[in-house]
Protein backbone atom coordinates (compact mmCIF):
# COMPACT_ATOMS: atom_id res chain seq x y z
CA UNK A 1 0.00 0.00 0.00
CA UNK A 2 1.29 3.12 -0.75
CA UNK A 3 0.54 6.18 0.77
CA UNK A 4 0.50 9.53 -1.53
CA UNK A 5 0.82 12.81 -0.03
CA UNK A 6 -0.68 15.93 -2.62
CA UNK A 7 -0.16 19.55 -1.82
CA UNK A 8 -1.90 22.07 -3.01
CA UNK A 9 -1.86 25.47 -3.20
CA UNK A 10 -4.72 27.40 -2.87
CA UNK A 11 -4.71 31.77 -4.37
CA UNK A 12 -7.72 32.25 -1.53
CA UNK A 13 -6.67 33.08 1.93
CA UNK A 14 -9.40 33.66 4.63
CA UNK A 15 -6.93 36.36 6.34
CA UNK A 16 -6.60 39.52 4.34
CA UNK A 17 -2.87 40.41 5.60
CA UNK A 18 -1.43 36.75 3.66
CA UNK A 19 -3.43 37.98 0.68
CA UNK A 20 -0.40 37.93 -1.22
CA UNK A 21 0.99 34.39 -0.42
CA UNK A 22 -0.84 31.22 -0.96
CA UNK A 23 -2.17 29.07 1.17
CA UNK A 24 -0.63 25.41 1.27
CA UNK A 25 -3.43 22.58 2.09
CA UNK A 26 -2.31 18.69 2.58
CA UNK A 27 -4.63 16.40 1.26
CA UNK A 28 -3.75 12.12 2.01
CA UNK A 29 -4.79 10.24 -0.20
CA UNK A 30 -4.33 6.26 0.23
CA UNK A 31 -3.50 3.95 -2.86
CA UNK A 32 -4.13 0.27 -2.50
CA UNK A 33 -2.47 -2.04 -4.74
CA UNK A 34 -5.26 -5.11 -5.95
CA UNK A 35 -3.18 -7.88 -5.02
CA UNK A 36 -2.03 -6.93 -1.74
CA UNK A 37 -5.63 -6.49 -1.00
CA UNK A 38 -6.73 -9.67 -1.90
CA UNK A 39 -3.72 -10.97 -0.01
CA UNK A 40 -5.52 -8.81 3.11
CA UNK A 41 -8.84 -10.15 2.41
CA UNK A 42 -7.16 -14.22 2.14
CA UNK A 43 -4.89 -13.74 4.98
CA UNK A 44 -7.87 -12.25 7.13
CA UNK A 45 -10.22 -15.01 6.18
CA UNK A 46 -7.81 -17.68 6.82
CA UNK A 47 -7.16 -16.23 10.67
CA UNK A 48 -11.14 -16.56 10.70
CA UNK A 49 -11.25 -19.88 10.04
CA UNK A 50 -8.15 -21.06 12.14
CA UNK A 51 -10.36 -19.17 15.16
CA UNK A 52 -13.35 -21.09 14.40
CA UNK A 53 -11.64 -24.48 13.92
CA UNK A 54 -9.61 -24.12 16.89
CA UNK A 55 -11.78 -22.51 19.14
CA UNK A 56 -9.27 -22.54 21.35
CA UNK A 57 -9.08 -25.80 22.54
CA UNK A 58 -6.02 -27.28 21.86
CA UNK A 59 -5.83 -31.12 21.08
CA UNK A 60 -4.93 -33.94 23.65
CA UNK A 61 -1.38 -34.07 24.32
CA UNK A 62 -1.10 -37.62 22.95
CA UNK A 63 -2.36 -36.05 19.41
CA UNK A 64 -0.63 -32.56 19.58
CA UNK A 65 2.21 -34.26 17.31
CA UNK A 66 0.25 -35.45 14.75
CA UNK A 67 -1.53 -32.35 14.07
CA UNK A 68 1.68 -30.57 13.91
CA UNK A 69 2.51 -32.39 11.37
CA UNK A 70 -0.94 -32.13 9.57
CA UNK A 71 -0.29 -29.01 9.43
CA UNK A 72 3.52 -28.69 8.43
CA UNK A 73 2.54 -31.18 5.40
CA UNK A 74 -0.56 -29.14 4.66
CA UNK A 75 1.19 -25.52 4.94
CA UNK A 76 4.43 -27.33 2.86
CA UNK A 77 2.36 -28.09 0.34
CA UNK A 78 0.58 -24.81 0.00
CA UNK A 79 4.22 -23.36 -0.50
CA UNK A 80 4.89 -26.10 -3.23
CA UNK A 81 1.52 -24.79 -5.12
CA UNK A 82 2.77 -21.47 -5.36
CA UNK A 83 6.47 -22.31 -6.80
CA UNK A 84 7.33 -21.23 -10.32
CA UNK A 85 8.68 -24.35 -11.61
CA UNK A 86 11.80 -23.70 -14.24
CA UNK A 87 11.14 -25.39 -17.62
CA UNK A 88 13.23 -28.15 -19.06
CA UNK A 89 15.54 -25.96 -20.65
CA UNK A 90 15.96 -23.70 -18.18
CA UNK A 91 17.00 -27.05 -15.75
CA UNK A 92 19.39 -28.07 -18.41
CA UNK A 93 21.02 -25.05 -18.74
CA UNK A 94 21.06 -24.61 -14.83
CA UNK A 95 22.87 -28.27 -14.38
CA UNK A 96 25.17 -27.79 -17.48
CA UNK A 97 26.05 -24.11 -15.54
CA UNK A 98 26.49 -26.20 -12.42
CA UNK A 99 28.81 -28.83 -14.28
CA UNK A 100 31.05 -26.53 -15.85
CA UNK A 101 31.75 -24.94 -12.56
CA UNK A 102 32.62 -27.94 -10.76
CA UNK A 103 35.03 -29.36 -13.39
CA UNK A 104 36.75 -25.42 -13.01
CA UNK A 105 36.57 -25.40 -9.45
CA UNK A 106 38.52 -29.17 -9.46
CA UNK A 107 41.18 -28.19 -12.57
CA UNK A 108 42.28 -25.00 -9.86
CA UNK A 109 42.21 -26.97 -6.71
CA UNK A 110 44.31 -29.74 -9.28
CA UNK A 111 46.61 -27.12 -10.25
CA UNK A 112 47.21 -25.61 -6.54
CA UNK A 113 47.87 -29.10 -5.23
CA UNK A 114 50.37 -29.36 -8.10
CA UNK A 115 52.10 -26.41 -7.56
CA UNK A 116 51.90 -26.56 -3.48
CA UNK A 117 53.47 -29.73 -4.03
CA UNK A 118 56.33 -28.82 -6.10
CA UNK A 119 57.32 -25.90 -3.82
CA UNK A 120 56.92 -28.17 -0.62
CA UNK A 121 59.30 -30.52 -2.64
CA UNK A 122 61.94 -28.02 -3.20
CA UNK A 123 61.86 -26.97 0.19
CA UNK A 124 61.62 -29.98 1.84
CA UNK A 125 64.99 -31.37 -0.77
CA UNK A 126 63.24 -34.52 -2.23
CA UNK A 127 63.19 -32.92 -5.76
Amino acid sequence: MAKITRIKANDSSPKKEEADEPTITRKKVVVEDKKAKKAKLKAKKESEKALQKGSGKKPFILFRPFVYLGRYLKDSWNELRQVRWPSRKATWKMVLAVLVYTLLFVLFITLLDIFFSFIFNLILGKG
